[in-house]
């Protein structure tokens, strides 16, 4: 796979504020999030527009292909460029001819989807059929999703400094952070964590997700299509991803704060 040399976009740039505190302004400048179009483009076509931070875009596009069932392993995406524009930047990849004859037949726009996880979708019967099922038998040990917290909360540098971005972290089921993506969409980040696994060939069986976002709908299905078995959350579920968890297979926990979580799905999965 290759990556243009010249795609030098800053993930944060500083600005010019006023601070108000107690009654009084300072001028001060901050640190803040940037977020890029980035269209990704198979073989030729521009299938999908969004906003993300513009970093581990390879891992996001081969993250959102898989996790989409655009394609069902690495090898079906034969090359792939990141390609900067002086309005965003571009990720062209080169499908093999049979996922390219499919896609080309089911072809939807998803420009500018924020997180609905639905823009796009054709019809309530092709939401009801998205969801795969996930038979891991995976069992986080007792005290993992604490150790899992504890741990994400210190690595997320991008955060630290701007404070507008979300987390996903792969953690083993002792609770071992083995990999964390920030990004300003929650997919995007968790998208980003697909797609380098999938890079460095690690199964998505033995281990699980933590979000520092709620647990949506789309995050849910994303799992559940890539066979994440479990995905945690710092804050609430959706009503429609518990119930697509509980049909998926998926062990969905939220309000994950130190010793306390929620678990919505499948509990015997988590201690």
């Amino acid at each position: 796979m290759r990556h243009e040399a010249g795609v030098d976009i800053g993930i944060h740039n500083s600005y010019s504020a006023f601070r108000w505190a107690e009654g009084a302004a300072t001028l001060s400048k901050e640190i803040v999030a940037e977020e890029v179009p980035v269209a990704l483009v198979y073989n030729g076509i521009s299938h999908a527009v969004m906003l993300a931070t513009p970093q581990h875009l390879e891992d996001f596009a081969l993250g959102f292909s898989l996790s989409e069932c655009i394609v069902g392993r690495s090898g079906e995406i034969h090359d792939l460029e990141v390609i900067e524009q002086s309005n965003g930047i571009e990720v062209h990849m080169q499908l093999s001819g049979e996922r390219a004859h499919a896609l080309k037949l089911h072809r939807r726009s998803l420009a500018g989807r924020t997180g609905c996880g639905l823009c796009g979708t054709e019809s309530l019967d092709q939401l009801a059929k998205r969801a795969a099922t996930v038979s891991s038998a995976a069992v986080l040990s007792e005290g993992a999703l604490p150790r899992a917290l504890s741990a994400l909360v210190e690595m997320q540098s991008l955060f630290h400094v701007t404070g507008a971005v979300h987390a996903a972290a792969w953690c083993d089921i002792n609770g071992g952070v083995k990999l964390l993506r920030e990004d300003v969409g929650r997919h995007n980040a968790l998208d980003k964590i697909i797609g380098s696994l999938m890079t460095q060939r690690i199964g998505f069986e033995n281990g699980f997700v933590l979000m520092t976002s709620r647990a949506s709908y789309e995050i849910v299905q994303k799992a559940a299509a890539v066979g994440i078995a479990v995905v945690a959350a710092v804050s609430a579920p959706t009503g429609l991803a518990v119930r697509v968890a509980i049909e998926s297979g998926v062990t969905l926990i939220g309000f994950v704060r130190g010793e306390r979580h929620c678990v919505y799905s499948h509990p015997e999965r988590v201690h």
